[in-house]
């Protein structure tokens, strides 16, 4: 018997014996009245025996069939062997029509060590920042490199863009790295389909961030040094925010987490393993079903995504940039090439000694550009090549090192005897 059963009898007993009344006795055992009449009336036939529930020993009138269990086990073996309960539940009840809970999922993975119970880690704990108020006031944007294909194909890097304010995935892609002209692509996507947000919110990778102090022309316009990236968001009215650790961007870390179980998994029983299908499945399928499994609703129904103007020129804007000083015989000199600027008649004594935009492209066509006008050009020498400086020493910082040679009685050239 149970505690709670056997505190029963006393209050039979009483009840037998008149003692308490039946509302009473419903108070104290917490259960109603019509419910003690039934007991007591047990009780005064079975005595304590009435009082044990007529299930226990026995098996659950609600459980599920040894053969069943079975079937389960098998499933997963033969096609899930790596899954979490969780996505085992949905695939069993989304392809194979078995609908139970995914905690009995989890229990049957447990009963045949297809699952092991994980022990939560005491983790640091950070300060919570609240989540933006609309959509696109900001948008967390990150990449990682995983073996997205498995063994099927190399590994590469996945982009994504989640809005903060409901943790849904806006746009992302599959490239190569996260390189300058992959995050140049991968935006223009973005920007085309929901406009500009207010802020990106990125980590201090060298792609978004230059970890090095201004220089002097940066210094006098109070600027700090800008990768292209960076650039390229200023130019369009975006703000860069900076994270200063993984977990100040948690919710693009963990969506990764998740993307790395899930959709790992998803592109393969799709038997995906390119990134231009593994894109569009992401943007075309999976986005929409992650969304709605983990997607939340923002405090206020706005969307705060600016539209694209004409003045917003992407094709220019996405490219690298980089300033060059025009010589007095209009030679530029840039990736170790030197070209030979070709302006138009009443330009070629202002281009002396002017500094002129350079712009290359994913392509790697160069334009010049100065005062928003197109210079042409002609490649003067293809490569330089720059001979290294042989280091001149002076007598003054020439310093001879003699070599001393012991005597043959010097210490060190004796034998070493140990003494006892």
């Amino acid at each position: 018997m149970s505690i709670k059963e056997t505190e029963r009898i006393a209050v039979m007993d009483n009840l037998i014996a008149k003692r308490v009344k039946q509302k009473h006795a419903a108070k104290q055992l917490g259960i109603s009245v019509r419910q003690v009449q039934r007991i007591v009336k047990v009780y005064k036939r079975e005595g304590i025996n009435g009082l044990v529930h007529k299930l226990r020993g026995r098996e659950s009138n609600r459980i599920i069939p040894r053969e069943k269990k079975d079937q389960i086990s098998a499933l997963i073996k033969l096609h899930y062997a790596d899954f979490g309960p969780t996505l085992v539940h949905e695939k069993l009840t989304e392809i194979h029509r078995l609908v139970f809970s995914d905690e009995t999922i989890r229990q049957i993975m447990t009963e045949n060590n297809l699952w092991k119970p994980k022990k939560r880690k005491a983790e640091k704990i950070h300060p919570y920042r609240e989540r933006r108020a609309c959509v696109g006031e900001m948008v967390q944007l990150d990449g990682s490199s995983h073996h997205w294909f498995e063994e099927r194909n190399n590994p590469c890097t996945l982009l994504a863009f989640i809005d903060d304010a409901t943790s849904q995935i806006m746009d992302g892609c599959f490239a190569d790295h996260e390189g300058t002209f992959t995050l140049f692509e991968a935006t223009e996507h973005y920007l085309k389909m929901h406009g500009k947000p207010l802020s990106l919110y990125v980590d201090k990778h060298s792609t978004y961030k230059i970890n090095r102090q201004a220089n002097v022309e940066e210094g006098l316009k109070d600027q700090q040094a800008q990768s292209q990236y960076t650039r390229a968001m200023n130019t369009l009215g975006i703000e860069v925010i900076f994270a200063n650790s993984p977990q100040a961007k948690g919710r693009i870390e963990r969506l990764f987490q998740t993307l790395q179980d899930r959709l790992v998994k998803e592109l393969r029983l799709r038997n995906i393993s390119n990134k231009v299908e593994a894109t569009r499945f992401f943007r075309e399928e999976y986005i929409s079903i992650h969304n709605s499994k983990f997607g939340v609703c923002p405090r206020e129904n706005t969307n705060v995504h600016k539209i694209l103007t004409k003045q917003d020129n992407l094709t220019k804007i996405f490219t690298i940039q980089s300033k060059r000083i025009v010589s007095k015989d209009l030679i530029v000199q840039y990736k170790n090439t030197r070209y030979q600027l070709l302006p138009q008649n009443g330009y070629r004594y202002t281009l002396r000694n002017a500094n002129i935009m350079i712009s290359e492209d994913n392509e790697g066509k160069i334009t010049f550009n100065y005062k928003n006008m197109t210079i042409p050009y002609r490649i003067a020498i293809p490569v330089v090549h720059f001979p290294k400086r042989i280091q001149v020493v002076t007598s003054k910082e020439f310093v001879e090192r003699r070599v001393i040679i012991p005597s043959p009685d010097h210490p060190w050239r004796q034998r070493f005897i140990a003494s006892y």
